[in-house]
């Protein structure tokens, strides 16, 4: 049996690129059952499981395992900087955030991952044609690493610097100015894409207008390329976020608004969730004259992934 058995795998047996010695089949039991008949071995579905069994195919799915980029040649010198900047803040009692935007939603009568209960079936439209909707959801949050506490403004324009730097100051003036009253410095840790990318100076040119207007220190580390999943909001808040409003139907954004303010763990998490209806322009540059005139202080070490951007009357 073993003999036509691994013949009726050969020709439908591939290999993990990343690892030579692990083999996978798309064939189902019934289908080698059925191939292992017309050779002659008289098979159920029931031992083919034994036979997949013994050699070691198991029910798996492909795992987002695999970081790329590793062989950047800063990345570990980037998360030791990491480390040592967060440590020496938390220790002074300074304010500590990670940010990043959570996944864009659909808004509208739309299909979402998760099971909840109902007494009755729950219709949603066939196809997520975004024309059929009333917009698209931008949740970008804010985690205060140092008080468990998180943040999200709700926006329904683009993921833009300008969103990114307004939802920052609506956190601080918010919540954070009260929580740390004489703080005169803030540390940003967040992604090196996006509407926070660390190559781009309109986010350098938005924080130095934010800094100015909140009289503050805004400090800023980058993680390195392909290493966002290391970034705190990314398993300390998102998840939880998700989880809460699993199944949900998000009709509207105060409906999204009601669901995501239910987010909470047993550690005491607990997320204010706000929104932005302002308006946000694409495609904006930087000012011809701002790298001359900014008051962007780059650090000696790693300067393109980290820097402060300092009030301009201080």
């Amino acid at each position: 049996m073993e003999a036509n058995f691994f013949k009726v795998l050969a020709d439908h047996t591939a290999g993990d690129p990343m690892r030579p010695g692990v083999k996978w089949t798309n064939l189902s039991r019934r289908q080698i059952a059925r191939r292992l008949k017309e050779l002659g071995t008289g098979a159920g579905k029931d031992a083919v499981s034994q036979m997949l069994w013994t050699h070691g195919y198991r029910r798996r799915k492909a795992k987002k395992q695999k970081t790329m980029g590793r062989g950047h040649p800063d990345r570990n010198a980037q998360f030791e900087n990491i480390s040592r900047i967060k440590k020496e803040f938390l220790d002074a009692g300074l304010p500590v955030i990670s940010v990043d935007t959570k996944k864009k939603e659909l808004l509208g009568n739309f299909h979402r991952d998760g099971v909840i209960d109902a007494q009755g079936t729950i219709e949603v439209n066939d196809h997520d044609f975004s024309s059929m909707g009333s917009g698209t959801l931008i949740p970008h949050g804010i985690y205060d690493v140092g008080d468990n506490h998180g943040c999200l403004h709700l926006n329904t324009s683009h993921d833009t610097t300008e969103l990114a730097c307004d939802s920052i100051e609506a956190w601080w003036r918010q919540h954070g100015s009260a929580r740390y009253p004489t703080a005169k410095r803030l540390l940003v840790l967040c992604d090196g894409g996006g509407s926070n990318s660390a190559s781009k100076y309109i986010f350098k040119q938005d924080l130095q207008s934010l800094a100015n207007r909140l009289g503050l220190e805004i400090r800023v580390a980058h993680y390195p390329p392909y290493c966002s999943k290391y970034n705190p909001i990314e398993h300390r808040l998102f998840p939880h976020v998700t989880h809460a409003c699993k199944g949900v139907i998000f009709q509207s954004v105060e409906t999204a608004r009601h669901y995501m303010e239910k987010t909470q763990t047993t550690t005491g998490l607990k997320v204010a969730v706000g929104i932005l209806n302002k308006a946000y322009q694409t495609g904006r540059t930087y000012a011809k004259a701002f790298k001359k005139t900014m008051k962007i202080v780059f650090d000696d070490v790693l300067p393109k992934w980290n820097y402060t951007a300092v009030p301009e009357y201080a």
